[in-house]
């Protein structure tokens, strides 16, 4: 393996990039499918290689409405598969990271102008039967006009129907995906693009473009393409080959405003057009609202929220809700697209969530390729099994599926807690014993660390020398550890995608991380994504 100078990306104490490098398997894209792949052939014993054009979840791994669900509404469509398929991940996802993810509880007030209280039993009575579930309370009734629920609501809901599923941080899921696969011996590169990829008679032949680096020549026995909105161009353009499947980009959009209510649950609300939209509690202060479905044709890089998107996220969060939420009450805002796959569906709305892998080769082919069409968030720990089955068995290889019992990094508690019992009760369990064993530390940055970390957050302490507060409960040690341990490259990367510190943080302190960051890594004193994007 020939080597170059050190990338100026490259973690603080690591090896110079090579030159050149063989690898079992290229994997091209970094969002939640990509290092979901990744991790699972890693852990086979496969080497890997992830390399993502930007950051880890910078595109649609970060802007999603942060739920694992089911998703209650795709019955309606006869999604039936798709939704036990989640119901059974639900659970399993829940338990192998509790810190990142957990359960919550859904509201849907009844409109009897929407669907009727018989459909929506049935429905309910479906979702609580097509999977098996171990601890999350099954769905039931409740009086809105006695219930904490019913307090923010117009005063004409008086009934509704309350549901389980769970939440989760989705940039921090991708980021735990590629740490456990680069544990596990991947080789994780951000900010480096795969300009091209060759298929010869002994693999693929690709060329990968750091930012401001020497390219790099990649020789793999497999190729993934797990590019997510650009899965058809990456295929056309740079892999040069062809497929009969396609994309609809859908963008998705969400906004945050000051907290509109004070309980922890969440809400659904139906909507004129039967599509719906979801009420979230977000990062203590705020509310999260979203989504809408519009189909786009430009770049997915470029998409952004409309004025009519925001403005038809307040109306039909207002029908509901006794305060109208108005434009001016947003604070933040994003856009994700989803890479759905093409069904022929009129309406954006209808088109499949669920997912598609396309291999080319058959068993014992000379290259094979995988491309990875649509998914879910929910589903990615089965999308990257059902991959990794397909590829080792093309490769020849004897490597059995081991991710359904397997913890996240961070997830494993057990040198704090003791043996897991539920993950809800261990999560809060932690958190206890963190602030017994940390008493010095302010008991809102605990629970922001054990969030993040976990199981992990004695990294972050760093044997307590937290070095310089930065911005308020954001001390060195936490930026130096982004930095070191996961792939962070610019203050974005921390307030946007790691945390959610830019939301908490007025433009000043914003500014004061970007600044810190300048000074000690070189990087950019920008601050492109602090407003709405």
């Amino acid at each position: 393996m020939l080597m170059s100078a050190p990338h100026p990306s490259d973690p603080a104490g690591q090896p110079p990039r090579p030159v050149s490098t063989s690898v079992d398997v290229l994997v091209v894209g970094g969002g939640i499918n990509g290092a979901g792949i990744a991790r699972d052939l890693a852990g086979r014993g496969l080497r890997v290689l992830l390399c993502e054009q930007d950051d880890l979840a910078r595109h649609t791994s970060s802007s999603s409405t942060k739920l694992i669900h089911g998703g209650l509404r795709y019955l309606e469509y006869y999604e039936f598969s798709l939704v036990r398929k989640a119901l059974a991940e639900r659970e399993l996802l829940l338990k192998s990271a509790p810190h990142i993810m957990w359960p919550l509880r859904f509201v849907m007030p009844h409109d009897p102008s929407m669907r009727p209280v018989w459909m929506v039993r049935i429905g309910l009575f479906l979702y609580d039967h097509l999977a098996k579930r171990e601890w999350l309370p099954a769905s039931g009734t409740v009086a809105l006009r006695s219930h904490a629920t019913g307090a923010p609501l117009k005063p004409g809901y008086t009934r509704g129907f309350v549901y389980s599923d769970g939440w989760v941080d989705d940039a921090r899921l991708v980021v735990l995906n590629a740490l456990d696969a680069q544990a596990r011996g991947a080789t994780i590169l951000t900010q480096t693009r795969c300009e091209s990829a060759r298929r010869t008679a002994q693999g693929w032949q690709a060329t990968l473009q750091p930012a401001g680096g020497a390219p790099l020549q990649v020789q793999a026995r497999a190729l993934v393409n797990a590019a997510g909105p650009w899965t058809g161009e990456f295929l056309r353009e740079r892999a040069g080959q062809t497929s009969a499947r396609s994309l609809r980009l859908v963008k998705g959009s969400h906004i945050v405003v000051k907290k509109l209510f004070d309980h922890d649950h969440a809400y659904i609300f139906q909507n004129p057009d039967k599509r719906i939209i979801f009420a979230i509690p977000y990062e203590g202060d705020f509310t999260l609202i979203g989504t809408t479905d519009v189909e786009i044709q430009g770049a997915p890089d470029a998409a952004r929220i409309d004025a009519d998107e925001t403005a038809y996220l307040c109306d039909q969060a207002s029908r509901y809700f006794a305060k109208p939420v108005r434009p001016a009450d947003v604070v933040w805002a994003y856009a994700g697209v989803r890479p759905l796959l093409d069904d022929a569906s009129g309406d954006a709305s209808a088109v499949t969530r669920d997912y598609l892998l396309e291999f080319d080769g058959g068993v014992g082919a000379a290259a094979p390729l995988l491309t990875v069409w649509g998914g879910k968030i929910t589903t990615f720990r089965k999308l990257a099994e059902e991959a990794a089955d397909g590829l080792v068995q093309r490769m020849g290889e004897q490597r059995p599926a081991w991710t359904a019992p397997a913890l996240l990094p961070g997830g494993d508690l057990s040198a704090w807690i003791g043996p897991a019992q539920r993950p809800d009760l261990d999560i809060a369990r932690f958190i206890a014993e963190l602030g017994r064993r940390h008493p010095q530390l302010p008991a809102r940055l605990l629970q922001r660390w054990a969030r993040c970390y976990g199981g992990l957050v004695d990294q972050v302490l760093a044997g307590g020398a937290l070095g310089a507060e930065v911005a308020p409960d954001l001390y060195e040690s936490e930026l130096i550890y982004l930095h070191d341990h996961e792939w962070a490259r610019s203050a974005d990367d921390v307030l946007w995608r790691r945390s959610k510190l830019g939301l908490h943080y007025s433009p000043a302190e914003q500014a004061q991380v970007v600044q810190w960051w300048a000074a000690r890594y070189g990087a950019p004193a920008t601050q492109a994504e602090a407003a709405c994007s």
